[in-house]
């Protein structure tokens, strides 16, 4: 059997089925407006689940929380999908098509003027979040009419995820919780503002890079400004850690692998006149190559112990594991052309390059095979760009429909694989 997944070839013959109908495309709009005024933060998404949980019951699905107490799955086509018992079953021995959306917020401030801005201080869906939940959840709604008239050739499995902006990431757990049993290969999109609504961006490989967390402490001797002969110079010793470690790592890494050490705080002392006796800095890890982001923790711990210690400073390092890179399966990469084409023709697909941005949907990669395909959301009409993780990010809601239908053909092709 060819491992090619054809857009000609489709259940329905001359026409794919699962297309968005206006009354559901309208309904999914309201849906993710309400996430977006109501964010929670990772770990914390109960309403959110509550109100994922009540919309999938209110289609008969039956919907179940995850053992962190947030977050859920659902299966569709299997033979206990529904409540009532009257789903088909669509080719019940063959693994689950997981279709994945995160669910958290971030804590920041929405700065947006819009009618459904947050009405949460500190906090909003800046990433896209809400966008990803509503085409989820618009798949499965499609998709459980579709496997109603037997027409989904393999089950499906909603995975609803929390904590995706915590690191290492809530997949973990929703892992542990048994996200993935019987799951044969995992779907997700993400949001890219550099991408214009009604298209998407593929790459087959990484598709975004390892992400870890990384905290330092330095202390010594502090001591006059008058005599730092006598002291360790500790301001000194933290520059010196923030400008000399991110060098020293470039020549001891492949520059193909792009480790990146980024620092987001540095602070030290209290009165101009007094050399401090502790420095504190903060960053991220980032890596594009996954076999230097496993050496990575040995490398920088080698590198901040040696600049320190140059400076007289002794430290004390703090490595958070984050993601690994996002690594893109080739045959899945295919099916999502083959799935957009399906739709919305060849010119709606580009090419994308690797992101510097980490994303814990590499952990069930680390598992089953899958793929990540970015959706644009940015207004083709609109000069500005609205970037990720900034409190006036917004999207043009054309996305949605766009992620849904996506999805829908992609269950339906994936039954050719």
């Amino acid at each position: 059997m060819s491992r090619e997944v054809s857009a000609a070839r489709t259940p329905a013959g001359d026409q794919l089925p699962g297309a968005l109908p206006e009354a559901l495309r309208a309904e999914l709009s309201a849906f993710r407006r309400d996430l977006h005024r109501h964010p929670e933060l990772g770990n914390q998404e109960f309403r959110t689940t509550a109100t994922i949980k009540e919309r999938l019951e209110r289609a008969g699905l039956r919907p179940r929380v995850l053992a962190t107490g947030t977050g859920l799955i659902c299966d569709i086509g299997t033979r206990d999908a529904t409540a009532d018992g009257r789903a088909v079953a669509a080719a019940p021995d063959r693994p689950l098509l997981a279709l994945r959306a995160d669910i958290d917020a971030l804590p920041i401030p929405d700065t947006k003027t819009a009618d459904y801005a947050s009405t949460v201080a500190g906090r909003a869906h800046a990433c896209g979040h809400d966008v990803h939940t509503a085409v989820v959840l618009g798949a499965g709604l499609v998709l459980a009419e579709l496997a109603r008239t037997g027409a989904l050739p393999r089950p499906v499995r909603l995975l609803f995820q929390p904590a995706e902006e915590i690191l290492p990431g809530g997949a973990s757990d929703a892992i542990e919780s048994g996200a993935l049993e019987g799951v044969g290969r995992i779907l997700a999109v993400h949001c890219d503002p550099r991408v214009d609504a009604g298209r998407i961006g593929l790459r087959t490989g990484a598709i975004t890079s390892a992400c870890d967390r990384l905290e330092v402490e330095l202390d010594g001797p502090g001591g006059h400004t008058a005599r730092p002969h006598l002291t360790t110079d500790m301001v000194t010793a933290a520059s010196r850690v923030a400008l000399d470690v991110p060098a020293l790592l470039a020549r001891r890494v492949d520059a193909r692998a792009g480790l990146a050490v980024t620092w987001g705080r540095l602070a030290s002392g209290h009165a101009c006149n007094v050399i401090p006796q502790h420095a504190e800095l903060s960053g991220t890890v980032r890596c594009l190559d996954l076999d230097a982001w496993r050496q990575a923790p040995d490398l920088v711990h080698a590198a901040i112990d040696e600049v320190a210690a140059l400076h007289g400073a002794k430290s004390q390092i703090t490595y958070v594991r984050g993601v690994p890179p996002v690594v893109n399966e080739p045959v899945t990469v295919q099916l999502l052309h083959s799935a957009m084409a399906a739709r919305r023709g060849e010119g709606a697909i580009e090419d994308t390059e690797q992101s510097l941005g980490g994303e814990d949907f590499s952990w069930y990669l680390e598992h089953v095979p899958g793929a990540m395909a970015r959706l644009g959301v940015h207004p083709p009409a609109d000069p500005t760009h609205r970037d990720l993780h900034r409190g006036d990010f917004d999207v043009d809601e054309m996305a949605i429909k766009v992620g849904v239908e996506l999805f829908t053909a992609a269950a339906l092709l994936d039954g050719d694989l």
